[in-house]
């Protein structure tokens, strides 16, 4: 089995992003599944070409995207993507689009393939906060879920893809007070767990728990 696992560079006033840091430092095999990591720009459209591209060359069963999400205090597995992108600041190359689909012929909305409940749970029982997200907001992290699923559903239909929110490092909070965040070393931890899931899951499905937040 082979796993695609992108992370996003640095956007906005941050210099770092938990999300490629994390990724780069996972293990080159998981469960006998083999890791493929690959750095994404923070930049709509761009993000898909280079993912698509990867998806060509390596011809993966699974691929994972994982952003930053400020803000909030634990892993979170995404549920579903949507046809919209709504920028609250410009991507890293200036573009910054209000309200405007992501492919006129696409799906209003597509939903993840992955075990994201079984995810959860394996988050949890290493030690570490998790839920099930059902919103991954509108800005390059839902453009890139979508357009993976969009690329699924006209091209690759073979491969099961889905997207994992993580929050920010300790480091980026120092002057954003009572802001949550997580050690590198937990989220690489939790990253690892998921994806353990996700091998573990293959051919089975999800698992029928309550692992969700309410919004």
């Amino acid at each position: 089995m082979k796993i695609l696992v992108t992370g996003f560079d640095p956007f906005g006033t941050d210099k770092i992003n938990p999300a490629i840091e994390a990724v780069k430092k996972l293990p080159d095999e998981i469960k006998s599944a083999e890791i493929i990591k690959l750095e994404i720009p923070t930049v709509f459209n761009k993000s898909a070409e280079i993912v698509k591209k990867a998806i060509e060359k390596e011809n993966p069963d699974y691929v994972l995207n994982v952003g930053q999400a400020g803000g909030r205090y634990g892993i979170t597995c995404e549920r579903v993507a949507i046809n919209i992108n709504d920028g609250r600041i410009p991507d890293n190359e200036g573009y910054q689009p209000l309200g405007e689909p992501i492919h006129e012929d696409g799906e209003a909305a597509y939903f993840t393939q992955l075990p994201i409940k079984a995810q959860v749970k394996a988050i949890r029982k290493a030690g570490l906060p998790a839920s099930v997200s059902n919103t991954a907001g509108t800005y390059v992290c839902n453009h890139i879920m979508y357009q993976v699923q969009y690329m699924r559903d006209k091209k690759f239909p073979n491969i099961k893809a889905g997207f994992i929110h993580i929050p920010f490092l300790p480091q980026q909070v120092v002057n954003r007070p009572n802001t949550p965040s997580m050690a590198l070393a937990d989220i690489i931890k939790g990253l690892t767990a998921a994806i353990s899931a996700i091998v573990e899951c293959d051919g089975k499905g999800d698992i029928k728990t309550v692992e969700g937040a309410n919004h």
